[in-house]
């Protein structure tokens, strides 16, 4: 691995993290389900944004009291894709979003960006953020199971030859946070996905910024020098 810091790796996810993404997840998942006829309150299905999409649709229809369907699930996910990808134009990254990419690249860090969102859905938005060649991307498609099960960082580190010890995790959720620990990885919480501090620090966060602006301004309390 060409590095100055073979040591140090940080892998971010993307939704509500680099990208200010969530809530046109939560309203897709909102315009699917309509379509089904299941009536959810937008604040549940905001809590399961981060979960990969067959967790998200079996947790929901467990909470809902329903059955394992299948045949739904896969249906749920077909509209909540389509329904976000007509949403992209409102998309944007969040603030220094693209620039604490670069910054912790030119660093020397290890980076990679990790998403549970399948690539087809991020086509136009991942570009947004401008980011370094150098910056690993893996999707749903490099994995049999989205977040919280650890293999998204699991798949990151392999990629970036890093062990699990010397990555730092870099999320705004509780899954993403669950999924880092379970890697045996660092998590760092941001608020910008709609999480409390006590929800992040809870499952796990060791510390706590605002976005990726805030975070780019505390790089040094991660050792990280520009």
């Amino acid at each position: 691995m060409m590095n100055d810091r073979p040591d140090l790796a940080l892998i971010f996810d993307l939704d509500g993290t680099l990208l200010d993404s969530v809530y046109h997840h939560t309203l897709a998942w909102a315009h699917a389900l309509d379509e089904a006829s299941v009536v959810v309150p937008l604040w549940r299905l905001h809590r399961k944004i981060g979960m990969g999409g067959s967790l998200f649709t079996r947790a929901l229809l467990r909470e809902l009291g329903q059955a394992p369907d299948a045949g739904l699930a896969d249906r749920l996910r077909e509209a909540h894709g389509r329904h976000y990808r007509a949403m992209r134009d409102r998309i944007r990254p969040l603030p220094g979003a693209g620039e604490l990419l670069a910054e912790v690249v030119a660093a020397g860090c290890a980076t990679a960006v990790a998403t549970s969102s399948p690539k087809r859905n991020l086509d136009g938005l991942y570009e947004q953020l401008a980011p370094p060649s150098a910056v690993r991307l893996v999707t749903a498609d490099d994995v049999a199971a989205a977040k919280p099960s650890p293999a998204l960082f699991q798949v990151a580190m392999a990629q970036l030859a890093c062990a699990p010890g010397d990555c730092l995790v870099v999320g705004d959720s509780v899954w993403d946070v669950l999924a880092a620990r379970r890697a045996g990885a660092l998590a760092i919480g941001l608020r910008c996905g709609g999480y409390g501090d006590d929800e992040l620090t809870r499952a796990g966060a060791c510390r706590l910024y605002d976005d990726p602006a805030h975070l780019r301004k505390h790089l040094h309390e991660l050792g990280i020098q520009g």
